[in-house]
């Protein structure tokens, strides 16, 4: 059991029936009333987001997710195919699982299955990835000013913004959470 003043970003527990992750926590003690905790949680399954407050002494039951690493073989129009790197087992996963977290992964590269009781919920890319910009528009000579960013294609099919100074054939690398350009690679 954990206590709602215990928690940490990223922590997992149950409450009605439902698994929530911890986005972000803040203690908050008022100068009349009592404390409590201001969270905003995600709910693993369904992928909502609820900001709730929580008195600190309330107990959940933790839950524990499985993360289990598999590797993005292809993708056949209708369905993601991933095997297991330990069993070698190949499972597709249909879009709705997938989401929008394979855009920035290319075919072969390992990612992590979420799982809570045998049920998969989600995928986890890696943080960081590079990735070869297939597409952008030459930058504009005379254009300096500061942090001026344009659009460029990867070839995932992703889009992300760039410096002027990016151009095609070169390889960046990419924070998967942000989807922000991080440096040249």
């Amino acid at each position: 059991m954990i206590s709602a003043g215990d928690f940490r970003n990223g922590m997992t527990f149950e409450q009605d029936g439902n698994v929530f992750q911890v986005i972000e926590f803040q203690h908050v003690k008022p100068g009349k009333g009592a404390a409590f905790v201001r969270t905003k949680i995600r709910n693993v399954i369904t992928g909502g987001v609820v900001e709730k407050s929580f008195s600190p002494t309330e107990k959940f039951e933790q839950a524990f997710v499985e993360r289990r690493d598999v590797e993005y073989l292809y993708s056949d129009g209708e369905l993601y195919h991933f095997m297991d790197c330990e069993s070698y087992e190949q499972m597709p996963l249909g879009p709705d699982i997938v989401g929008e977290n394979l855009k920035f992964v290319k075919e072969n590269v390992v990612v992590k299955l979420l799982s809570f009781k045998g049920k998969v919920f989600a995928l986890e890319p890696p943080n960081f990835v590079e990735l070869e910009v297939t597409f952008t528009e030459p930058g504009v000579k005379g254009d300096t000013a500061t942090n001026v960013q344009k659009p460029a294609t990867v070839e995932t099919g992703a889009e992300v913004k760039v410096p002027l100074f990016i151009n095609e054939g070169d390889r960046i690398q990419i924070d998967t959470r942000t989807g922000e350009y991080m440096g040249r690679a």
